[in-house]
């Protein structure tokens, strides 16, 4: 596998983030061409030449925004054939605790605005044939959290709550059905589950937790992207519903 993406277009949301960012220079590198969209910086869309490298402003909770967003790149490059949803929050604190809005907000970023994404994309990939579609969820959408509470409540405070692990559950479920769905017209459509990664989100997450990762550290943003361009590749046209662990062995399925 020469994961060669010379000629590829791509869209990566939050592509402001570490992981986002890392994954956009190495689609760059590869030869794709890549709209980088995040919600909290760059140019508004509607203005940007999407032929530069400049990143663009994205509300992912927004149907037509982002439904422009992708006629604006098919218009301007052509056919997107890669999607990547790395736009997402975290959130922390007790289940007891969460507040109707934290729990929207979370809920509409992470799923609702990676569901939104997919749905946007679809049309065209079905037309071409082809497509990848690879959305993130997380370790947490599978073990129910990190925080041993019945150890240190404290835990909960500092690890990704209900509304985080419910977010990245519907992510993979949303992943198996837009699968089965895409399948005949040549699109596949997987999932990354990352471990605890070393980001501005994850900054105090507890040393205990960290002490519990079998291979001995947290993960890396490149650890994502190297699972991500994996499922990627053409030559991955095989794997389709797949929620690929990428969590140093903190869980295993």
């Amino acid at each position: 596998m020469t994961l060669d993406f010379k000629g590829r277009i791509a869209l990566v949301t939050g592509a402001a983030g570490v992981i986002g960012d890392a994954l956009v220079t190495e689609l760059r590198r590869r030869g794709a061409l890549v709209v980088a969209a995040d919600g909290m910086s760059g140019k508004p869309w509607t203005e940007a030449d999407l032929r530069t490298d400049h990143l663009v402003r994205l509300n992912v909770t927004d149907r037509s925004s982002i439904r422009g967003l992708v006629a604006r790149t098919q218009s301007q490059l052509g056919p997107i054939d890669l999607l990547v949803n790395v736009a997402g929050v975290v959130s922390f604190g007790s289940a007891e605790d969460l507040s109707e809005m934290e729990w929207d907000r979370v809920l509409d970023i992470n799923l609702k605005g990676s569901f939104l994404a997919c749905q946007a994309v679809m049309p065209g990939m079905k037309l071409a044939r082809f497509g990848r579609i690879i959305n993130i969820g997380s370790v947490v959408g599978k073990n129910s959290g990190n925080a041993r509470a019945w150890i240190d409540p404290a835990e909960q405070q500092r690890a990704g709550n209900v509304a985080y692990g419910v977010s990245k559950a519907g992510v993979h479920a949303m992943t198996g059905f837009l699968a089965k769905e895409l399948a005949a017209h040549g699109v596949t459509v997987n999932a990354v589950a990352p471990g605890p990664v070393a980001t501005p989100m994850t900054t105090h997450f507890p040393d205990a937790l960290k002490a519990a990762l079998p291979v001995g550290r947290m993960g890396r943003a490149e650890d994502v992207v190297t699972a991500i361009l994996f499922l990627a590749a053409r030559e991955s046209g095989f794997i389709t519903g797949e929620i690929l662990d990428v969590n140093g062995g903190m869980w295993c399925d």
